[in-house]
């Protein structure tokens, strides 16, 4: 293992649940305005993930007021306090792009069943 492994190892988080493109998740994270610092929460469907190990990142989108927002989140960033996960999606991609073009009820997608 080398010098930079080492750095990283400790700054990886474990306390984060499996995630998966499509899964519906609430991110908790920190929000510095003026000086005062509070949590803000952004639920949304994965639309991808990138990278691996500390450079690990998310996509997440929602419809704000009818409009789409796309948030990407370091995973293992310090300002993310907890990620959620409040459904599990079924799909059949990786990256979920095709939800840019839907609103309403036709960007919702199936859930999928959990293993009893």
């Amino acid at each position: 293992m080398n010098v930079l492994d080492e750095i990283v190892a400790d700054q990886i988080r474990t306390d984060l649940p499996e995630l998966a493109s499509g899964d519906t998740v609430k991110v908790s994270a920190k929000v510095v305005e003026g000086g005062k610092e509070r949590v803000q929460v952004f639920e949304g469907t994965i639309m991808r993930l990138r990278g691996g190990g500390i450079t690990r990142s998310i996509t997440v989108r929602k419809i704000a007021s009818g409009v789409g927002v796309e948030r990407t989140f370091m995973v293992n960033s310090p300002r993310i306090e907890k990620i959620e996960v409040v459904r599990h999606g079924r799909v059949r991609r990786a990256q979920l792009y095709f939800l840019r073009d839907r609103v309403g009820k036709a960007a919702t997608l199936r859930e999928r069943r959990t293993r009893a």
